[in-house]
């Protein structure tokens, strides 16, 4: 029997890190990335069938509703790009996205293989994110304390100069936070439950994070 590809899901609090470990375990495995934003852009900017469906809904600042990005997803999970497994980076979001991801992806044969969750105490992602500091013009991504760019203020790759979202301030922050858990807190269990779920401590060092996530995926 043939080794199961690496199709993951990836989960954890904004501020844990995805980002860094998505692009690692990308790099790492040679699998697709796949975030929902990603996939709404690129369906929009392509104007496909679901892309103006998608576009109609955020246009009049409305939450696509889950048969259109359930849809999306398929037609993505579908793609040969995903043939030797795949990341995906900002769903399931709910219990009624798990249940049709389930159903799809083992419709297509290319069922879900470990749910990595990255945890971090919220009172440190405070601290990290009213640190991190984002490139307006190349999207790079750095923090004062974890991630110093090489000269103060000035983006590594492009040299522009540095800023601080709006978002990431500390009220903002922990409503994102409090939403993140009364959304995630049932994909947990969920994925728990059908055995699945991979649990790593996000608080430490980049590669010792993801060499427990290797670990989790028995790789």
């Amino acid at each position: 029997m043939s080794e199961q590809k690496l199709n993951i899901i990836l989960m954890g609090p904004p501020g844990a890190g995805k980002g860094t470990q998505s692009e690692l375990i990308v790099s790492k495995f040679g699998i697709k990335h796949l975030s929902t934003g990603d996939m709404f852009r690129e369906a929009i900017s392509k104007q496909t069938p679901l892309g103006l469906e998608a576009k109609s809904y955020i246009s009049k600042g409305l939450l696509v509703p889950d048969s259109v990005t359930i849809n999306l997803v398929k037609d993505s999970l579908a793609n040969d790009e995903c043939a030797n497994g795949y990341l995906l980076d900002g769903f399931p979001r709910t219990i009624v996205q798990a249940d049709a991801l389930d159903e799809l992806t083992k419709k297509i044969q290319r069922p879900i293989f470990k749910v990595i969750n990255i945890q971090a105490d919220e009172k440190i992602l405070i601290e990290r994110i009213v640190s991190r500091r984002i490139c307006p013009n190349c999207g790079a991504s750095y923090n004062l304390k974890s991630k110093k760019p090489l000269v103060d203020g000035e983006c590594d790759l492009c040299h522009s100069k540095l800023v601080q979202r709006a978002d990431d301030t500390e009220a903002s922050f922990k409503t994102r936070l409090d939403a993140y858990h009364q959304q995630t807190q049932p994909l947990i269990d969920y994925y728990q439950k059908k055995g699945l779920l991979v649990n790593v401590d996000g608080l430490q060092e980049i590669d010792k994070v993801f060499n427990d996530i290797c670990k989790g995926l028995g790789r």
